[in-house]
This record gives C-alpha cells, structure tokens and sequence, in this order.
C-alpha cells in the first residue's frame, strides 16, 4: 500500500510538472473585438488577421521559444463589455498585453482599466485623437481623425469632388462627435461651407426625416461618419428620396459588407485608404491571399491593421520579455517595423500619423483613385 501511494504521488508529481512547462512553454496576448453584434464584421477580421500572425510567428519559433496563444473575448462593440473583458484580461497574469478593441468609445472605455493595472493596450483601429493620450500604456496604428478628416476635406471633398457645400450625418458617440468636429473645423479652414450637421444614435434604422432636414439645406455633398451597417442604410435611404447628392465618409465604411447592404446605392462613394489590394508588395499580396483563403472575402484595411498590431506587438515582447511595463517600453521605441499597412513609428503619444489614398465605389467595387502616401 506504502509503495502504491507513493507511485500515485510520484505521478502527480510527473503531471504537476508536465502542467507547469507546458504553461511556461506559452505566452498569452488578449483580443478584444466585436465578434457579435453590429460590428461583427470588423471583429471577426480583428480575429482572422490576429490568428494569421500568431500561426506565423509560431511556425518561425515563437517568441523567445514560446507558443503565442491568443485569448479572445467578444466585446459585441459595447463599452461596458469592452471595460469588463479588460477587468478580466489585466487579473489574468498569463496575459502580458492586449489587442483590441475596434471602437474608439469600446477603447476609451476600458483603456483606465489597462493603464491603473500597467498592461498594454493596442489597438488597431481606434482613431479618437484622445485615446492613445489617454495613457502610457494606450497604443493606436490606424492614424486619427486629426489627419483623417482634413484629408477627407481637402483632398476628397474640394480636390476630387470639386464640392462648395457640404453637411454631415453622424453617430452620436465619442468617435462621430469627434470624427464630425475634425471634418467642420478642416471645412472651416479651408472654406468648405457646411450646411448643417446632424447627429444620430446607433441601433437607428430609419433616417428619413433626418435626411429630409438636410436636404433642406441643398448641400452638394453629404459626409457620413457611421460603421458599415449604418452608413448602408443611410445609402439606401438616400436613395429611395430620389436625392442626387456627392456622398463620401472615412474610412469606418471600407468593408466588402457595406457596398452588399447598400445594394447599389453606394455607387460613387468616396473614402480614404492607406491600405489597397493591388499593392504589388509581396508581403501584402501574401497577406491578401491568406485572408481570403481562410475569410471567404477581400482584407480590408482593419484587417490589415489588426495583422500588423500582432506582428508589431509580438516583436515587442520578443525584445522586452514577458513583464507587462517593459513590453510597453519596447512597444514605444519601436523604430524598424515595416508592415502590410506600411513603416509604423509611433508619435511621443502613441499613435501614428498616417497618409492616404482616395477610394471610390464603382460597380460594386472599392477601386484606387488618388494615391497621396508617396
């Protein structure tokens, strides 16, 4: 019986051991997307894009001889989901650093949480001028609406559309408050008349006294600062007034989902892009390829951006090791990433300043009109 137990303890033993490296063996990055809800779309190329990069760095050896493990949680696009999956993530001590989330109202939300408990925040896709400020440990690549809504003024609305008038329909939330503000301020410098701005709040379907109001004000063209789903539907809209306007937007509507729910009426959009897929880089060709084989669709420049956070951030931490403040350090003083999305060097606050590309629909399509990141 004595020389029994001690077999069964000298296998516990063996296990508790086994458990022990094989946690060692791993290192746990978090994701936060909307992979449900209203934004499902953006989420779920957040997790083809992160899941890519991790197979990739996995195959190339891992970081410092360990297997990246992803743990992905649904924020469903909501603030409070966003701000409890950080509660979780910052308590989890496997976790060294996050990606995420995919709004900036979901990233300003949470990114409290992140900075009070020192771990990373990155996201991909956050352009609310005050999210990287936010903290020290507070990350964005995709530029901000300081850069984007001039661009949108300057080089769309006045350069390729040749405009004199303008209004705005937005989403009345941190980043349409902020995204509506940077494009009249822009408007206002650089004589651009806008007519009137009217706001909306998410989960509205119908649009049509508020586009009657605006219509009213015989503006030339109409900036939608909205997500996919409700831009789509703003189109549409639109177009069943029988109302021949000039329609452009950021870059929120660049998904293959918003030219399917407008349905044609879409149909000489105009956004801006710093990502296209007839880059001939054979990193980007690459990633497009991979993308569309596992998604089913074409990348677009979230998807893009989501790949390039994980790759950047994973070279961080193969710098900086696994504790979470020097992963930040290495994060910040990142100089030589060149990415599908270009070379990103972070700004004194943490974000980039990016350049861009005009995009137009036609024929169902996002097609490349203007390059301006030469």
């Amino acid at each position: 019986m004595k020389r029994l137990l001690l077999i069964v303890l000298a296998g516990i033993m063996v296990l508790s051991l086994g458990l022990t490296v094989s946690a060692e063996d791993v290192v746990k990055i978090g994701l936060s997307a909307p992979i449900t809800g209203n934004y499902a779309e953006y989420g779920e190329n957040f997790r083809y894009s992160a899941q890519m990069a991790v197979e990739k760095i996995n195959a190339e050896g891992g970081i410092r001889g360990r297997k990246v493990e992803l743990v992905i949680m649904d924020s469903k696009g909501d603030p409070r989901e966003a701000a409890t999956i950080a509660q979780r993530f910052v308590e989890n001590k496997e976790i060294v650093a996050e990606i995420g989330d995919f709004t900036s109202t979901a990233c300003l939300a949470s990114a409290p949480i992140y900075e009070r408990n020192g771990m990373v925040q990155l996201s991909p896709t956050a352009s609310h001028p005050d999210y990287a400020p936010a903290g020290h440990y507070m990350f964005g690549i995709v530029g901000t609406q300081d850069a984007e809504g001039p661009f949108n003024v300057e080089y769309i609305a006045q350069e390729y559309m040749g405009l004199d008038s303008v209004a705005v329909i937005y989403i009345n939330n941190d980043w349409g408050v902020v995204t509506k503000d940077r494009f009249v301020e822009s408007a206002k410098e650089k004589g651009l008349e806008v007519t009137t701005s009217q706001p909306f709040f998410e989960g509205e379907r119908d649009y049509n006294a508020v586009l009657t109001k605006i219509r009213e004000t015989n503006p030339d063209g109409i900036y939608i600062a909205a997500m996919y789903n409700e831009a789509s539907l703003i189109t549409r809209q639109i177009d069943n007034l029988g109302w021949d306007v000039e329609m452009l937007a950021p870059s929120s509507v660049f998904s293959d989902n918003f030219i399917d729910l407008a349905g044609g009426s879409a149909e000489g959009l105009a956004t801006n892009t710093f990502f296209a897929l007839n880059d001939p880089t054979p990193k980007v060709q690459a990633f497009i390829a991979e993308f569309k084989e596992r998604a089913d669709r074409e990348p677009n420049l979230h998807a893009a951006c989501a790949y390039d956070a994980t790759l950047m951030l994973a070279e961080a931490i193969e710098r900086a090791g696994f504790d979470r403040a020097a992963i930040r350090d290495e994060l910040a003083n990142t100089q030589d990433f060149v990415g599908v999305t270009g070379k990103l060097v972070f700004t004194e606050q943490g974000d980039i300043v990016r350049k861009y590309k005009i995009m137009v629909v036609e024929d169902n399509e996002w097609v490349i009109k203007e390059d301006y990141t030469k």
